[in-house]
């Protein structure tokens, strides 16, 4: 069942690990995960075993507690538990884009203090930049930072915290004018704070307020909120970086993390969704044999196969990409599109090769076909990506004289 979406060059540890992950994702995850998914119910168990095989520091440094591993390893993990359950991948994201950050950016101090207990899963990240009214418009961020002594109090309203409820750290983007005088460009004047809090639901520290969980079509069990804040105060040894006006470069580079994690969840879910057309082509039988003897079905899985396969060769690219040290945007904006929409075109011939059953709940597809659509907007949308992409072909392309 594994012939798709093989990767060349690994080493005997990058095997080791992809097969103990695979092994829990068969036995642990995809037995619960509709059952779960369908009771919006927090994956607590999975939790604690992704915790026990050292998941949640498997690319935190080695001196910090951690596995000290690639991002390649790290996408390709995701890639299988994503193939297990989408949520569980997501609940792992957000804690690595803000170990990431950490890990690029933070002060020694800072590194010193939070990863060797994010490594060993006892914190949980959480991160924060968009906000109800703005979108995918950064620039437009309202919330705001003001320095009072030797603390900065932060007022406003985030949107859209994946982990919002059940992490106990989280990486905040607002604005904040001290330093930087009027008319200054919006990304030189964004800061990201280091939030720490309560997991839970309400008032989850003075001046910190996280309302609900928000009902979603997918990607249940997870927990996505917003983020009130009011008069919330932060130490200033709390700014990420120990300096204001980095903040949005450096979300940026986390989100570039981000990007080809959800590339990698495209893949898992992809992969998924072919696993499952391909075996119920065997056993549903019509006009005296399998569907999968009928032609258009088997154009629709050679077409599946395809596109599993471009969208993880292109995943693995901007993956080693960024693991090189060079820029990576353009792969990683490439990777995101490509495998999003890949997923959610895979899943739908899944869905339209289960006929009247991949409407029934009873079916796993069905839970597929809520979460694919997720991808399609998640670390920027389509749209975005495509920007991205046309803007870095034209500095690569652009004409001389």
């Amino acid at each position: 069942m594994a012939r798709l979406a093989q990767t060349a060059g690994l080493t005997d540890i990058q095997r080791e690990i992809l097969s103990t992950v695979r092994d829990f994702v068969d036995k642990e995850i995809i037995p619960v995960a509709t059952e779960l998914e369908h009771r919006d119910e927090y994956p607590q168990q999975i939790v604690d075993g992704l915790k026990e095989l050292g998941l949640f520091g498997l690319m935190i440094p080695e001196e910090y507690g951690g596995l000290g591993e690639s991002l390649l390893t790290y996408a390709l993990c995701v890639e299988e538990i994503a193939r297990g359950w989408m949520s569980v991948s997501g609940i792992i994201n957000t804690h690595f884009i803000v170990a990431y950050m950490l890990k690029q950016h933070g002060t020694q101090e800072q590194k010193e203090y939070f990863l060797p207990r994010m490594a060993a899963g006892e914190v949980r990240g959480a991160f924060s930049m968009s906000e109800p009214a703005l979108g995918s418009d950064v620039s437009a961020i309202t919330s705001k930072a003001v320095k009072d002594g030797e603390e900065y109090v932060l007022n406003g309203q985030k949107m859209w915290l994946t982990n919002g409820g059940t992490s106990t750290l989280v990486a905040v983007l607002v604005k904040s004018d001290e330093g930087h005088p009027e008319g200054t460009a919006p990304h030189k004047s964004m800061t990201t704070f280091l939030v720490e809090k309560e997991p839970g639901f309400g008032e989850v520290r003075p001046g910190l307020t996280i309302p609900g969980k928000i009902d979603k079509m997918g990607y249940k069990g997870v927990d996505t909120t917003e983020l009130i804040m009011d008069g919330l105060r932060i130490p200033a040894n709390r700014v990420l970086g120990g300096a204001t006006g980095r903040g949005f470069y450096q979300m940026m580079d986390g989100v570039e993390v981000g990007r080809v994690n959800v590339a990698a969840r495209g893949c898992g879910v992809a992969q998924r969704a072919f696993e499952l057309g391909v075996s119920y082509a065997q056993q549903r039988h019509t006009f005296g044999k399998q569907i999968a003897q009928h032609q258009a079905i088997q154009f629709k899985l050679a077409e599946m196969a395809t596109k599993v396969e471009a969208a993880h060769a292109m995943m693995v690219n901007a993956a080693r990409k960024k693991d090189s040290g060079e820029r990576n945007d353009l792969e990683a904006g490439m990777a995101k599109y490509l495998a999003s929409e890949y997923c959610k075109e895979v899943v739908e011939d899944a869905f339209r090769i289960h006929g009247g059953y991949g409407f029934s709940k009873e079916y796993e597809i069905e839970r597929l076909y809520r979460e694919a659509p997720m991808l399609l907007i998640g670390e920027g949308t389509a749209e975005i990506q495509k920007m991205i992409i046309g803007r870095r072909l034209l500095e690569e392309y652009r004409l001389q004289g």
